[in-house]
């Protein structure tokens, strides 16, 4: 395993993140708890959930993800070697069986955190992230940034990194991290925080893949600049980067098909970008899974990748990917296909 600097902090943590969100809904407890174990034998420290999760989102199933690490947590009694990160969501009409209301005042911020440590069981999170803006500002699965005048939002991150020092200094989160973040919020939390001496976010979890490089545009820069690297989610786009789908070895069980509506990796650009990227993994004698996480892992402002499976073979596979060096032909290859066909599934 290789590891990396969390921010600032002095904290290493593994290059290759677990993400949890299919526990409670495509695994169970005890698929949650065997990857959970799986992962630390091979080196991960580092565990990334939600109170959001598991995925899709349903009031039936919300906190099940949470609940599912929390009985592993309190099982193996080792909560000193792993850094264990999670997230509170911001507004969404969807989502109001998770609170309501659904914002960062310092009083949801306290009762979403006070409810997945009851979950979680355990008295702290190492990494407690904003898990989208409050403000109108990131929608998933668009590129540009479309003002809206009517957006009532007021700018409240002051109140937001005081009510995360307060949390700190009580002990029951070590760090703030961000997500779904733009390049304005980047520079915007850390100035505040430098100006007023108050927490600094440490990390941002936004999606990245070899079909959404989006993060490469402005976010890049501040993420090394500023020691705030980014943790990819979606590395593998719903399992598309797989190259499952284009060699009919999708099951019924697999993502897309037991979950439809996720159709952000599947137009017709993504579906020929993929099958240009699979066509060079095979060339080179790898798996597709296998180069899109080890492109991942070789930049520079990944701090970690998040990784997700409902098998241990799946997850075998993705740890493993962080042994592999791509090669500066097989870099060129890459490139020419993103230049050619660039961010096709935001």
């Amino acid at each position: 395993m290789k590891y990396s600097n969390l921010g600032k902090t002095g904290l290493k943590v593994s290059k290759i993140c677990l993400g949890t969100m299919t526990f409670g809904e495509q695994n169970t407890e005890k698929e949650g708890h065997e990857q959970l174990d799986f992962a630390l034998d091979n080196g991960v420290n580092f565990i990334d959930t939600a109170e959001l999760y598991s995925v899709p989102a349903r009031a039936e199933t919300h906190g099940s993800t949470e609940k599912i690490i929390g009985t592993w947590i309190n099982s193996r009694k080792n909560r000193d070697k792993y850094i264990l990160a999670s997230k509170i969501a911001g507004p969404s009409a969807n989502l109001k069986f998770i609170r309501n209301p659904l914002n960062f005042k310092k009083e949801s911020i306290h009762l979403a955190l006070e409810r997945s440590l009851t979950r979680l069981q355990t008295d702290y999170v190492d990494l407690y992230q904003l898990h989208w803006p409050e403000r109108k500002a990131n929608f998933f699965s668009t590129l540009g940034y479309v003002h809206d005048e009517n957006d009532e939002w007021e700018d409240n991150f002051l109140e937001i990194l005081h009510t995360f020092d307060d949390l700190i200094k009580e002990g029951k989160i070590r760090h703030l991290g961000i997500s779904n973040e733009t390049a304005w919020g980047m520079m915007r939390f850390i100035h505040l925080a430098e100006k007023h001496n108050l927490p600094r976010s440490v990390s941002i979890q936004n999606p990245y893949n070899l079909l959404n490089r989006s993060f490469e545009v402005g976010s890049a820069e501040i993420s090394i600049r500023e020691k705030m690297g980014l943790m990819a989610y979606s590395p593998m786009a719903f399992g598309v980067l797989s190259g499952k789908y284009h060699k009919k070895m999708d099951d019924s069980k697999s993502r897309l098909n037991v979950f439809d509506k996720y159709v952000r990796y599947s137009s017709p650009q993504s579906w020929e970008a993929v099958q240009r990227y699979l066509d060079i993994a095979e060339e080179h004698g790898l798996s597709l899974a296998q180069m899109s996480l080890a492109f991942i892992n070789s930049r520079p402002f990944i701090t970690a990748n998040i990784v997700g499976a409902t098998n241990l073979v799946q997850l075998k596979e993705n740890i493993n990917s962080i042994n592999i060096d791509l090669d500066d032909e097989i870099i060129q290859k890459i490139e020419k296909v993103h230049k050619e066909i660039s961010n096709p599934a935001p």
